[in-house]
């Protein structure tokens, strides 16, 4: 079959151009829907997720029945882009497509959405035989995957599938980290810096030496830690009593995230409990309470998996050959694997991604519809 590759074009312009900010997908949404609606899906579904993301629209599940008896698969794709995101002009460069301004380009991931809509356009104007699919279209992907943490995984019928969302091409990601998120807050006691510094209990220097002792950076080959805000005090002539700290630590081995989670943790309540008060006048001690919060579960799949061994069959049905890598991010898939979906990630061509600099090249984009296609009608996949 081949790919209409000015319609495709087309088509991924028109996406990219209608604004969706996280929390803003109201108008994609609606675009979406009738696209999919002229194209005879069995069901489109918006989900009552948009109360619990503050989101103007649902996640959207639109299934497509299929006419032949092969496993029902998924593919997803989220609908929001990162800032700068409004006003966004598409640049087209022969078949290289970039932001006409200082936006991004918005193929995170509407690349994905392109190929998705193009495949089904092809397989029903030809009305070619293909497995039954689901198109799994989530909100506020790009703010912590929150629509998909809200979705109701009894939504999606199809126990596998593929998030398409990642830079590069001819890729698949197999393994992706979990994630913890920390909120730590130290609180001392204030005072005035002038007249009664003695009194006081510096949390931020308190905060300090316990930051000082945290590994942080790569901790491993599978692990990494990190502290991306402190915030705290209110004058420069008052002591602050109170800091608190945002971080992070992945890795691929939960054993080993649950293990550095709880040193840090015991970094910070040592260094509170062994707080001494060098002038004997502190109206108080320091004291910290530590917030730990899953963000995303870890993505484990093996060569061997059938959601890879179908993807793989496919590449090979249209000769193309594909790499399979560990991630450091999370994704929608992270999620999906944590409701025991297995869901691999593949690439769809965008590079530069959450940039100005961000573009996407047509025939990638073609390739990927070849690659969803194969994935739909090949019995061998």
């Amino acid at each position: 079959m081949e790919v209409n590759r000015e319609r495709l074009a087309a088509n991924f312009t028109e996406l990219c151009e209608i604004d969706s900010p996280s929390r803003e997908e109201g108008q994609i949404s609606q675009r979406l829907q009738t696209i999919f609606r002229e194209l005879g899906p069995a069901e489109i579904v918006e989900d009552d997720s948009s109360g619990r993301t503050g989101s103007e629209c649902g996640n959207l599940i639109i299934r497509f029945a299929g006419n032949v008896e092969l496993e029902p698969i998924f593919f997803s794709c989220h609908m929001d882009t990162v800032q700068p995101a409004r006003g966004v002009q598409v640049k087209r460069t022969g078949d290289l497509f970039t932001s006409a301004g200082d936006t991004v380009l918005g193929s995170d991931d509407k690349s994905g959405l392109a190929a998705c809509i193009e495949a089904m356009r092809m397989l029903q104007g030809e009305g070619r035989a293909h497995r039954p699919v689901e198109f799994v279209i989530t909100t506020c992907e790009e703010i912590g995957l929150v629509g998909a943490k809200m979705l109701d995984p009894k939504l999606i019928r199809a126990k596998e599938g593929y998030a398409l969302d990642s830079s590069g091409f001819a890729k698949v990601i197999t393994h992706a980290p979990a994630a913890n998120r920390l909120t730590i807050t130290v609180c001392g006691v204030a005072a005035h810096a002038g007249l009664h510094p003695e009194w006081g209990v510096n949390a931020l220097i308190v905060a300090a030496k316990a930051l000082a002792q945290v590994p942080t950076g790569r901790i491993d080959e599978e692990t990494t830690a990190n502290f991306g805000t402190i915030n705290g005090g209110t004058a420069s002539n008052i002591v602050p009593d109170r800091v608190v700290i945002e971080g992070e630590v992945r890795s691929h081995s939960v054993e080993k995230l649950d293990r550095l989670t709880e040193a840090i943790r015991e970094i910070f309540i040592t260094t509170v409990a062994d707080w001494r008060d060098p002038a004997g006048e502190a109206k108080g001690a320091p004291s910290v309470s530590i917030e730990v919060r899953q963000d995303f579960p870890v993505m484990q799949l093996d060569r061997e998996d059938r959601v890879i061994r179908r993807v793989d069959a496919a590449a090979q049905s249209i000769g193309m050959e594909l790499s399979y890598e560990k991630a450091g991010g999370g994704s929608d898939a992270n999620i999906f694997n944590g409701y025991g979906l297995a869901t691999a990630i593949i690439a769809t061509g965008m590079t530069n991604v959450h940039s100005t600099n961000e573009q996407v090249e047509l025939q990638d984009m073609v390739d990927l519809t070849r690659l969803l296609i194969a994935l739909l009608t090949e019995s061998s996949c």
